[in-house]
């Protein structure tokens, strides 16, 4: 695998720009606009010494319903990765335009707190391409260390949709798949505004059409503009967050997206030490996200090899 080492994170804005040209007749061909096809390119990004902006700290637990503890949400350092995944997905390599591809799973392994002061130097990959049932998938994997030490790690999942006959076609079931077992009796119910894809897209970072506006979001194919899936999974977090082991592992499907406005609600229920749950349209009953968050025990987070073979600066 081939490294690149990134001096500063990404810009957001120009990498949007690049990531619309494919929707634009006959722009895909230019040599510069990726989305053409092919394979997803064997690359890994590199970002040393990433520090946490106070200000945005503050913000993104304002909008998550996160309370104030010293430490950082598990959620919080996929803001960190975002500009990453999104200048792998503008590579001009990349077989397909960012803009269109759906998230429906996300797992995070936090191995002990983060905290605020620490510098944390982030990784970045794709996974090659596999058939699924509703098109193809690959997923975006994420680690963030301490002065070696591995403290983070993201794997999301996303779908390119389309037809696929494929006999070898997945079940539909990722990596982060979740066993949701029975419905749990909803504990919250939240009322989530018009314009909270507005809000955190100022915190995150993540301006996807589809999260603004229902102008920019209908030519997409939805009527509405729709929650971002990390701040459901984020506020799941939050409101789980007095019941948080130091070290855990937390998965979630994605599996209908929240129109905005709406109002959802929240409900958990515990198993041992597992903790399952979900939120769902608080008048239809339709699942939005289901989840599971179980403790890890005594891993190491020695990470002693790493599949690296050529680098590159950047």
């Amino acid at each position: 695998m081939r490294t690149r080492q990134l001096n500063s994170s990404p810009r957001i804005l120009p990498m949007y720009a690049r990531a619309a040209l494919p929707m634009i007749p006959g722009a895909s061909l230019l040599p510069f606009v990726g989305g053409g096809g092919g394979d997803v390119p064997d690359i890994e990004l590199v970002l040393s010494g990433m520090a946490v902006d106070p200000a945005q700290l503050a913000d993104y637990l304002k909008v998550c319903g996160f309370a104030p503890s010293g430490a950082l949400p598990a959620t919080y350092p996929h803001m960190l990765v975002f500009p990453l995944h999104l200048a792998l997905m503008t590579d001009a390599r990349f077989p397909f335009a960012p803009i269109g591809l759906v998230h429906i799973a996300n797992r995070i392994v936090q191995h002990r707190p983060l905290r605020a002061h620490e510098q944390l130097d982030l990784r970045v990959h794709a996974t090659p391409l596999e058939v699924h049932p509703r098109g193809r998938s690959f997923s975006l994997l994420s680690q963030a260390h301490v002065a070696g030490e591995l403290v983070w790690e993201e794997t999301s999942t996303m779908l390119r949709r389309g037809r696929t006959n494929s006999p070898g076609a997945k079940s539909g079931k990722p990596r982060s798949d979740v066993d949701a077992g029975a419905t749990p009796t909803a504990t919250e119910e939240w009322s989530i505004p018009e314009d909270l894809g507005r809000r955190y897209a100022a915190v995150s970072g993540d301006r996807n059409p589809i999260h603004l506006h229902p102008l920019t979001a209908k030519p997409l194919g939805f009527p509405s503009a729709i929650a971002h899936g990390m701040w459901t999974k984020a506020r799941c977090l939050a409101a789980l967050q007095q019941r948080l082991p130091d070290a855990f592992a937390v998965d979630v499907n994605f599996r209908a997206p929240i129109a905005l406005p709406s109002k959802v609600a929240f409900a958990s229920t515990e198993e041992g030490e597992r903790i399952g749950f979900s939120v769902r349209d608080a008048a239809r009953g339709t699942t939005h996200l289901e989840g599971q968050l179980e403790p890890i025990h005594g891993e190491s987070t020695d990470d002693a090899s790493h599949p690296n073979e050529r680098s590159e600066a950047r």
